[in-house]
C-alpha cells in the first residue's frame, strides 16, 4: 500500500483509508483536446474495439453491449466503437475522474451481484460484469457533443460507488433510471468513488482509437491518455 502521494497518512478508519484523497498535482492530467484520459487509477483489462455490439470480458468470453447497458439507444450509438477496461486492486486508489470535459447526461442504476472481478474469477465465470450491480454514467463531450459512457462495476464484499454532483454526494441507487442533475465535469475533475475495489468499463464511440501503450496488463493511473480521437472525426 503506497501512500506516498495520499494527501493525509492518518486515517480513522481502513475504510478512510480506502476512500483517501490524494495530494494536489498527484495526478497529471493531459491537457490535449483530442485525448480521453483514463478516470481511474487501474490494471487494464480486455480493449480495443467493439466487434458490432461484442466486447470481450477476457479472450474467449464474450459479452454484448446491450447486456452491460440495457439499453437499445445507448447500444446503438457505440456499436463499433472502442473499449477498455480498467481494473481498480484493493491497494490502489479508489476515486475517479472524468476523462474529459463533459456534461453528465444520465445515471442508469443496475442492480444484481457481487462477483469477485479479478482475474481468475473472469476466467472461470462468464458476463460477470453483466452480472454485478452497476451503475452507467452517460457523458457528453463538451464542445462536440459526443457520447461517453463509464460503466462503474460493483464487486465482492462492499457493493457500494458514489457519485459526486457538484456540493453532493450520492448513492447511485436513489436514481434508478431517472434524471440526474445537470453537472459539467472538467477533465480531471473528481466524479465519485468505490466503497471498496472494482472496475470501470470506459466506452466511446467510432472515432477514437486507444493511446499508444495502452493494452491487456498494464498499469494506467488518472489522468494518463486512454483514447485518441482520430483526425477523420
Amino acid at each position: 500500500l503506497d501512500l506516498s502521494d495520499a494527501k493525509k497518512q492518518q486515517f480513522d478508519s481502513l475504510h478512510d483509508c480506502f476512500v483517501r484523497e490524494l495530494r494536489d498535482g498527484a495526478r497529471p492530467v493531459d491537457p490535449s483536446p483530442g485525448t480521453l484520459v483514463s478516470p481511474c487509477d487501474a490494471i487494464t483489462g480486455s480493449c480495443g474495439t467493439i466487434r458490432g455490439d461484442e466486447l470481450l470480458q477476457i479472450k474467449g468470453s464474450p459479452y454484448t453491449l446491450n447486456e452491460l447497458l440495457r439499453d437499445e439507444s445507448t447500444t446503438a450509438a457505440l456499436k463499433g466503437g472502442i473499449y477498455a477496461t480498467l481494473r481498480l486492486t484493493a491497494g490502489m486508489y479508489h476515486r475517479f475522474h472524468s476523462p474529459h470535459d463533459v456534461r453528465l447526461e444520465s445515471v442508469c442504476h443496475v442492480p444484481g451481484g457481487v462477483w469477485n472481478v479479478n482475474p481468475s474469477t473472469l476466467e472461470r465465470i462468464d458476463r460477470v460484469f453483466c452480472r454485478n450491480e452497476r451503475a452507467i454514467i452517460r457523458l457528453r463531450i463538451e464542445p462536440g457533443g459526443q457520447l461517453i459512457v463509464l460503466v462503474a462495476v460493483a464487486a465482492v464484499l462492499v457493493a457500494g460507488i458514489r457519485l459526486r454532483l457538484g456540493d453532493a454526494v450520492v448513492d447511485p441507487r436513489q436514481f434508478g433510471n431517472g434524471p440526474v442533475p445537470s453537472t459539467h465535469f472538467s477533465k480531471g475533475d473528481e466524479m465519485g468513488w468505490f466503497e471498496h475495489g472494482s472496475t470501470i468499463i470506459v466506452l466511446a464511440p467510432a472515432g477514437f482509437t486507444l493511446a499508444p501503450g495502452v493494452q491487456a496488463g498494464i498499469r494506467t493511473r488518472a489522468g494518463q491518455p486512454l483514447f485518441l480521437r482520430t483526425p477523420t472525426s
